[in-house]
């Protein structure tokens, strides 16, 4: 009955993409907005049973992949786009900005699309991180009154209450941490070129090695639709895991874009810039299959698992996201080319690795409060409408756009060392859990050799 509820959720999207029909902007937003609702529990379904055959990171990784493909797909439209109409880095410093913002050539609009390629990508991750992250620490909180979710402890003071992370996730923050290093590297070569493809995709491709490595888990929380698909005998539940991935991957695939669209002129039309809508609403209907996928889990108190995904969310964008827009944009360009980007896009970037940064100093220590939730979220929110304000001259400030940007970077910077020197110990706790799954992985496993020994 479960299954047929979500299903039915996504039949109007089914019927209009099939049929051809065609909709108002608002009923568009309003039916692929269902379809992807459906499809969302429908993921989060499969991934959980999923967890009875294939390691549990695993799962979590690959339900991470489909729920922010609509994300992909819109940055490689830009992409693609930024490379067909020839914009390459020295073609678009030749242009001045107001060309480009105004596209007033089709060289210039190209340039001004490999510029919406990047925003769209930082902004879906400064997003997962300032609302997700926060969002759902929050929400966990909140629903362990009625889930009795033991990952949540009460302490004393103001907002004190933390959700506490399996051990587990350390791999996962570890090659988030490794990721958000790099990406400080990235504005300064002048673009995303061959080296940041090669070695964010190789970062990821060598976590996701690592992770089939893991042990299956034996799991005996789960209930409801993934237990019913668990009890199903081989090879019929490995089969519906692939529909339920398959299916609802496809609905979120295509029900996503219009769903972003839709949203994107409904904010044109009440006269919210064209550039903020690409960074901001355009990235947040993209990521909304993953948060409801997380809400999900964590409503069944497993707020571990949520936790993973959304980490594992901003690992795939970090490293796949940034890796793969380039290698799209260089089959565009008909050859090999650096996706370019201004020096506004450049302070996107740094303000972006430094909200990671920042969010993974709170994480070291396997808690996140409450209130840190709640600092990860103001910091967040703050720039955006400062931002904001400062585009429809809302607000005068002695200070520009990009220096804005650089402010809030040098405050995520200097707060996170802060942190990450508090939090030594933690630290250094974490990098060790990370070495023993490398080595146990690699047929090291320092438990085993202690055994034989």
């Amino acid at each position: 009955m479960q299954v047929s509820l979500a299903g039915l959720l996504t039949v109007g999207w089914v019927g209009v993409s099939l049929l051809g029909i065609g909709l108002t902007t608002v009923a568009t937003v309003a039916v692929s907005g269902l379809a992807v609702l459906g499809a969302s529990f429908l993921l989060a379904w499969g991934a959980e049973t999923a967890e009875k055959d294939v390691p549990r990171a695993f799962a979590i990784a690959v339900l991470a992949v489909l729920a922010v493909a609509p994300e992909y797909a819109v940055d490689a439209l830009f992409a693609w786009k930024a490379g067909a109409g020839g914009a390459t880095t020295e073609a678009c410093t030749r242009l001045s900005a107001a060309a480009i913002e105004a596209g007033e050539t089709p060289l210039a609009r190209a340039c001004h699309d490999a510029n919406l390629a990047i925003a769209n990508m930082t902004g879906a991750n400064r997003i997962l991180i300032g609302i997700g992250w926060a969002g759902i620490a929050a929400f966990t909180v909140w629903r362990a009154a009625t889930t009795q979710d033991p990952a949540v402890e009460k302490r004393d003071g103001f907002l004190a209450d933390v959700v506490k992370l399996d051990t587990d996730i350390a791999t996962e923050i570890t090659f988030l941490l490794v990721a958000t290093a790099w990406a400080f590297a990235v504005p300064l070569g002048g673009g995303i070129g061959a080296l940041d493809t090669l070695f964010l995709v190789g970062l990821y491709v060598a976590y996701i090695g690592l992770v089939l490595k893991s042990d299956i888990e034996a799991h005996d929380h789960t209930v409801g639709v993934p237990r019913y698909f668990q009890e199903w005998s081989l090879p019929w539940r490995p089969i519906a895991v692939l529909v339920l991935f398959g299916y609802s991957g496809l609905m979120i695939f295509t029900a996503v874009e219009p769903f972003a669209h839709g949203l994107e002129e409904i904010g044109l039309q009440i006269g919210v810039p064209s550039f903020f809508m690409i960074q901001w609403i355009a990235p947040l209907a993209s990521e909304s299959p993953e948060l409801i996928v997380v809400a999900v889990l964590v409503n069944k108190a497993r707020s571990t698992a949520g936790f993973n995904a959304l980490i594992s969310s901003k690992l795939n964008q970090w490293t796949l996201l940034i890796g793969t827009i380039a290698v799209i944009y260089s089959i565009a360009l008909g050859r090999y080319g650096v996706l370019p980007f201004d020096a506004r896009q450049a302070a996107e970037i740094w303000i972006t690795a430094g909200q990671s940064f920042f969010a993974l100093a709170l994480l070291c220590n396997f808690e996140i409060s409450i209130r840190e939730a709640v600092v990860l979220f103001a910091l967040f929110i703050s720039q955006v409408l400062v931002e904001f304000a400062l585009i429809r001259d809302l607000l005068v400030l002695p200070i520009t756009s990009h220096d804005l940007l650089l402010g809030y970077t040098a405050l995520y910077i200097v707060a996170g060392v802060v942190l990450f020197a508090l939090r030594w110990q933690s630290l250094k706790h974490l990098l060790g859990l990370a070495g023993d799954a490398f080595r146990t992985a690699i047929g090291n496993d320092p438990v085993h050799m202690d055994k034989a020994d």
